[in-house]
């Protein structure tokens, strides 16, 4: 999907007055039943089914807060689906509705700065379940999972919830992940999705738990990983793409500690400083591949006669491996380990875009992006610009692959202005990283 862009200069941009805020309006049924009855064909071919949990304690009319995963666009028209006869307000990305705002609004959406602090945001959702007698749908993590596993959870979700003061239901999808993960380039793949809609939590159980109480709550709800749930209920993806641009999110290579060297094609993840090479199998394990490095015409069998004879320090734990989100959570350490050491560093060239109506998205130019341990540094437009961002702004960050077409795409900014910065060496930026980084800092601050 595409977004509208236009070309001005910073200056210009900088000086225009931000959107004017947009109250919540009543959902047009129409407008629900026809995307409800879009979304069938895509629901049709991954043989969609759902499985409801205590459901019948939820009145028809009854707002809810509806919360769900996050893995792909499927996760919408498994949504539109299941709440096709129910008026709800839908919580999204606010660059979602650039060009297109009074369409959306009338589909319910409520618009969000993604890990920015919105003051107007709670209130737009207080005002959609108290005044026009709504649900809210809402996907807490905010990002799409880049490992299949569960991204963070803001620590506010608890209050959040007991300010609302309405049941909370759980819509948990299984499949839509290994169909259309965020790494593969849109490519879809033939796996059939389902979901669970649980009536996870009462007024009552809201009234007489703790916010840290509903916070565990939450948390239990959200506890995934789709690539063991692939292993372990058989779930076959045979498409001869599934590993394309897996690097994305295996950026860093556990026997060399090369970073931005990985290449994900095929069914493959490879190493170009060192060599090195894994097959992402069918069934969604990791498997290291060996090769006939002293050419009597076998395959060598351990792992390090292989890498001493390149050469490179063998490190164990390359075989432990198995799952990507396992190699993720490792990349996730090494990142902790450079930030607490002080040499955690990232310097990008980007192309710089910036967000303050609903009308275009504004190419503003070109510069420079610093990421450290002091946060995010964001210079350029002919040095106009020059904006700082602190470790301790948000507990995540906005980084998106292939972001609207334009290129895989880190986020920063603030209430008034926001910045979506596109590296031009897109081989060579780790957007992920910078994420895990934002990620580990703001905990360690």
């Amino acid at each position: 999907m595409k977004i509208k862009v236009k070309e001005k200069a910073y200056s210009e941009v900088a000086a225009m007055t931000p959107r004017m805020h947009m109250r919540p309006v009543k959902q047009s049924a129409l407008l629900r039943h026809t995307i409800s009855t879009l979304s069938e064909a895509e629901l049709l071919a991954v043989g969609f089914k759902c499985e409801t949990n205590g459901m019948e304690k939820l009145g028809a009319d009854e707002p809810a807060l509806f919360l769900m995963n996050h893995s792909c666009f499927t996760d919408l028209e498994i949504a539109f689906r299941l709440l096709a006869n129910r008026q709800y307000h839908i919580v999204c990305t606010n660059d979602g509705l650039i060009g297109k705002a009074g369409l959306f609004s009338r589909v319910g959406c409520i618009p969000a700065k993604k890990f920015i602090s919105d003051m107007y945001l709670i209130k737009d959702m207080k005002y959609a379940v108290d005044e026009l007698n709504s649900s809210i749908l809402m996907y807490p993590e905010a990002s799409y999972s880049f490992d299949g596993t569960t991204t963070p959870l803001p620590d506010s979700i608890g209050k959040f919830i007991k300010m609302l003061r309405i049941p909370v239901v759980m819509i948990r999808t299984k499949g839509a992940f290994l169909r259309d993960p965020l790494y593969n380039c849109l490519q879809k793949r033939k796996v059939k999705v389902t979901a669970t809609e649980t009536y996870l939590l009462s007024q009552e159980d809201i009234a007489h738990k703790s916010a840290d109480e509903i916070n565990a709550v939450i948390q239990g709800a959200f506890e995934y990983d789709h690539f063991k749930e692939q292993y372990e209920n058989g779930v076959i993806v045979d498409e001869p793409f599934r590993a394309d641009g897996l690097h994305r999110v295996l950026y860093k290579c556990p026997v060399c500690r090369s970073e931005g060297q990985m290449h994900g094609e095929g069914i493959y993840i490879s190493c170009g400083h060192c060599g090195s090479r894994w097959e992402l199998t069918e069934n969604g394990k990791l498997e290291r591949q060996y090769e006939d490095t002293d050419g009597d015409g076998t395959v060598d069998a351990e792992l390090e006669s292989v890498d001493i004879r390149r050469g490179v320090p063998v490190n164990d734990a390359v075989k432990k491996f198995e799952f990507v989100p396992e190699w993720y959570a490792w990349e996730r350490e090494c990142v902790r380990r450079e930030i607490r050491a002080g040499e955690y560093v990232m310097d990008l060239d980007v192309e710089i875009y910036m967000m303050v109506d609903f009308d275009s998205l504004y190419h503003v130019g070109s510069g420079r992006l610093i990421h450290d341990n002091d946060g995010f540094t964001l210079t350029g437009c002919n040095g106009e610009l020059d904006y700082q961002q602190s470790p301790k702004h948000s507990y995540s960050l906005y980084a998106d692959y292939y972001w609207y077409e334009l290129g895989d795409m880190i986020g920063i900014g603030d209430a008034q202005k926001q910045f979506y910065c596109i590296p031009k060496d897109q081989d060579g930026a780790i957007v992920a990283k910078a994420r895990l980084a934002a990620e580990e800092m703001y905990k360690l601050n």
